[in-house]
């Protein structure tokens, strides 16, 4: 005869209350009380004849037979997880990618070119995850996914989009009312915004950097106005108050389109250790779906831009 083991419900509790050795977070993690979370601990140790915790009016800790009971929970809920993913994506067959991406890149680069694809390829289905969190591709429902970072992923197949270059940008209007920008000094009779962004020892270029590399020794920074991501500083530069710094390969559209100019040549590349990549399964690189998304993306990121520098001045 079988033994009655815990059901899955209280596997989810022993692991947080394992994990955090704390029933009061433990129960905010899961959505319960502190008391549901004991009363249920009580409750699979009364079922295994095992005492799991040892409890003082401080503290808890796991038992040796607790340990070992936490470590197999957390492995089988593991195990479960990823079993439904891959159940999920069987279930809805062959004809639907899931691809997941940062806001920021499917909404100023993404969601404007999927027409050519759906136009290209009728038979394959497009939905979108949209999030600045990392996916397991093993635990969550997606296919495939666009980051920036340094494409290593162990596991992943990474393909290399473009080279980020970041260029000044403001909208007509500040060229027409606001002061003169005949020159990169001019630059400081203006607001001035960029994001601040930094990691293993690279720093996104900002205004201090731009200004060295025109030649600008003397440039205070502490005028700066930061802001949280690059889809802020640019609808800031839209709005027609400030200039701002922004990737090429984001605001293309808005130059090309004249919702915003490029007031002067003067770029800077990110170093070349970080990027935006097409990552997937090392497993998927012969989906028939997978081949053709990044046969189609890797074309659109390596098409031609349309060449905005200083002649965006002779339309206003």
């Amino acid at each position: 005869m079988s033994r009655l083991l815990p059901g899955t419900r209280a596997l989810r509790t022993l692991e947080a209350a394992g994990r955090h050795l704390n029933f009061t977070r433990a129960a905010d993690e899961l959505g319960l009380t502190p008391a549901a979370v004991s009363y249920q601990i009580k409750e699979i140790e009364d079922q295994l004849g095992l005492v799991l915790f040892t409890r003082t009016s401080r503290t808890i800790r796991l038992t040796e037979a607790g340990m070992a009971l936490v470590d197999a929970s957390a492995d089988a809920l593991e195990t479960l997880n990823r079993a439904v993913t891959r159940a999920k994506k069987l279930a809805r067959g062959g004809a639907l990618l899931k691809v997941t991406a940062s806001a920021e890149f499917a909404t100023r680069w993404l969601l404007r070119r999927v027409d050519g694809f759906r136009k290209l390829h009728p038979d394959i289905e497009l939905r979108f995850d949209i999030t600045y969190e990392p996916r397991d591709f093993d635990r969550d429902d997606v296919d495939i996914g666009i980051r920036f970072g340094t494409g290593k992923y162990p596991g992943l197949c990474a393909d290399r989009l473009f080279e980020n270059v970041i260029i000044p940008v403001c909208s007509p209007g500040l060229l027409r009312s606001g002061p003169p920008l005949d020159e990169p000094r001019d630059l400081l009779k203006h607001t001035l915004v960029h994001i601040e962004w930094s990691r293993q020892g690279i720093t996104w270029p900002n205004w201090r950097m731009w200004m060295a590399a025109a030649g600008i020794e003397d440039f205070d920074d502490s005028r700066t106005v930061v802001m949280t991501t690059s889809t802020d500083a640019i609808a800031a530069a839209a709005g027609g108050n400030v200039v701002a710094l922004a990737d090429f390969a984001m605001v293309a559209n808005d130059l090309s389109e004249g919702r915003l100019v490029r007031p002067f040549e003067l770029s800077i590349k990110v170093p070349p250790e970080f990027a935006y990549f097409l990552i997937y399964p090392e497993g998927s690189a012969q989906d028939a779906r997978i081949i053709a998304f990044k046969n189609w993306l890797l074309a659109e990121a390596h098409a031609p831009q349309m060449d905005v520098t200083q002649r965006s001045w002779d339309d206003f």
